[in-house]
């Protein structure tokens, strides 16, 4: 079977695969197809700026950019293409604080939507609540992941209930 990608997820390098791997994850429960690749803002810069003129072409909707550090990779790819781009810090020195403000610090015009420091499932989560608004299998699957939140949360409570304490009330 033939499918287009409708998400992008790029990374600086593979070492921040075991980051951006939550989104894959969390894309493929939600039956959504996308692709994967490393690109470097700074190493590939050609072929950042050939990849983001021609997502839109390809049939990409949205794009995930991992990045830590620098992490202009993000912004690089949302001044060349009119998608979404979500960012992901990825947490390296200072704790990913310097991705974050790389990320969140973008030129007026230039949006970067962005999530938290190795928060790649939230950027998963996002995109697939873009793709929703004109998908309505998508929005089913949507609506079915945040009950399940939910229920976890009510199962927790009564978890705790059960715990014990001689001054618990």
């Amino acid at each position: 079977m033939n499918r287009t990608p409708l998400v992008s997820i790029i990374m600086g390098s593979t070492s921040d695969l075991p980051v951006m791997e939550k989104a894959s994850q969390f894309l493929n429960q939600m039956k959504v197809p996308f692709e994967m690749n490393a690109l470097s803002a700074h190493r590939t810069p050609a072929a950042v700026e050939s990849f983001a003129r021609e997502a839109e072409g390809r049939g990409v909707r949205v794009i995930i950019a991992g990045a830590g550090m620098a992490a202009a990779l993000p912004g690089v790819i949302a001044a060349q293409t009119t998608l979404p781009v979500i960012g992901v810090p990825i947490k390296g020195m200072l704790d990913g604080l310097d991705a974050l403000l790389s990320i969140v610090q973008m030129p007026s015009g230039i949006p970067v939507a962005t999530v938290g420091v190795n928060g790649a499932q939230n950027a998963a989560v996002l995109a697939c609540e873009m793709l929703a608004l004109a998908d309505v299998d998508l929005a089913e699957r949507m609506r079915s992941y945040k009950h399940g939140l939910a229920e976890k949360i009510e199962k927790a409570n009564h978890e705790l209930a059960e715990v014990k304490y001689e001054y618990k009330v």
